[in-house]
């Protein structure tokens, strides 16, 4: 009898099929889509669509150290050095007409909501006029008051109905409720267990996880969220992470002396370094609130909260929300701590940070610090002064917690 398979193997196998699946699709003319992150995928699983995501992407190309020739590739083009990495990255792809390190298909049609970042918007519209190809979109619009309004919610579930109607003519499929209601249930399990496997580190000492390893499990819940094979993946990876809480056993590699909140999207080009350097620290990253934002929660059939899902993602919500996510997190994690990465590719969020950052820590009395970095491009990160800014923040919760 084959021995089990852990819960990484499975995951990063899924994976690797998404991959494989486009370009089969591909090979037999059935069109391939490349979407934003966080867009409403289901509306594009109920028609069997295969999509890819250049986020998730530029994040493997990066860790792979090739995303700066990438993003050299479309400075060259006149793509200003100013834009998103991810961008850049994904517009050197195009340029070069493949990736060395991580294969991936070029696009039909294209996917785009704005509920993570606006700089997408312009990003899918240049590739769609490029390759004079489709682009659905999905406009969230910007939440300044607490809550997600009935308007707001109206105006997405408006912009979901004509989205399925342009990803039925893609497809050449009628369009099935039976379908959408099959994908909702498993869309939202997946996002229930997920959301479960982030809770295991609180109250559980060591952590079970080594918090980067969130980072490898989380590529799946973005590309297959609507899938079986991910419900059964996050069955593992639960049932991993329940039985090294049970044994005290952990991930993380080194002593866990501290918990920090990690906020940001990863410097992937420094992926390794960033998490021997946490290690060499003793200190576990328990608490981030970018791996939540495809823990999204509806019920079935219920596409108010489908919409109402959607619209709230972590940089969608005016600052009173941002900063109770923060708190939530640093709470949930039992940090001691928190660690703000300024990421000059998301320029909104890095500028929001500094007052989100004073906000959480007025709240909650716990010390912070920042670095500068960049989620792909590796000019724009210094080892020295993260390890430097690191040491301060070890050093206060050092002194906080031997009083």
């Amino acid at each position: 009898m084959a021995d089990k398979k852990d819960a990484r193997t499975v995951i990063n196998e899924l994976l690797a099929e998404q991959y494989e699946n486009a370009f089969k699709a591909k090979e037999e003319g059935r069109p391939v889509g490349w979407a934003t992150s966080v867009f409403p995928q289901e509306l594009a699983e109920i028609f069997d669509l295969n999509l890819l995501y250049p986020e998730n992407h530029a994040a493997g190309v990066a860790a792979k150290k090739e995303s700066l020739e990438l993003c050299e590739l479309a400075e060259d083009q006149g793509y200003s050095n100013d834009l998103c990495a991810y961008a850049r990255t994904n517009f050197g792809l195009l340029e070069k007409g493949h990736s060395d390190t991580l294969p991936m298909p070029e696009p039909d049609f294209l996917c785009c909501c704005n509920n993570i970042c606006n700089e997408v918007v312009k990003w899918y519209e240049n590739i769609a006029r490029e390759r004079n190809i489709p682009l659905i979109m999905i406009d969230t619009t910007y939440n300044y008051d607490y809550e997600v309004s009935e308007s707001r919610i109206n105006y997405l579930k408006a912009q979901f109905e004509e989205a399925v109607r342009q990803l039925s003519e893609i497809s050449g499929k009628e369009f099935d409720p039976k379908r959408l209601e099959e994908v909702m249930k498993i869309s939202a399990e997946n996002g229930k267990l997920w959301k479960y496997s982030m809770s295991l580190p609180q109250g559980n000492y060591p952590s079970p996880m080594n918090g980067f390893d969130l980072f490898t499990y989380m590529a799946v819940i973005v590309c297959a969220r609507g899938k079986t094979e991910t419900t059964e993946a996050f069955k593992l990876l639960v049932e991993y992470l329940e039985d090294n809480a049970e044994k005290g056993e952990t991930s993380f590699r080194g002593e866990e002396k501290y918990r920090i909140m990690m906020e940001g999207i990863p410097c992937w080009p420094y992926i390794g370094y960033k998490m021997k350097t946490l290690s060499k620290y003793g200190v576990n990253m328990t608490g981030s609130v970018y791996p939540h934002a495809w823990a999204l929660e509806y019920e079935v059939n219920d596409l108010d909260g489908m919409a109402r899902a959607y619209s709230s993602m972590f940089n969608n919500v005016n600052i009173e929300k941002m900063v109770e996510y923060r708190i939530n997190a640093l709470k949930d994690g039992d940090c001691e701590g928190a660690f703000y990465h300024m990421n000059r590719s998301c320029k909104l969020m890095s500028f929001i940070q500094y007052e989100m950052m004073r906000r959480v820590a007025k709240e909650t009395d716990l010390p912070y610090a920042g670095f500068d970095g960049d989620q792909a491009d590796p000019r724009n990160f210094t080892n020295a002064q993260f390890e430097t800014r690191l040491q301060g923040l070890v050093e206060v919760m050092s002194e906080r917690k031997n009083k």
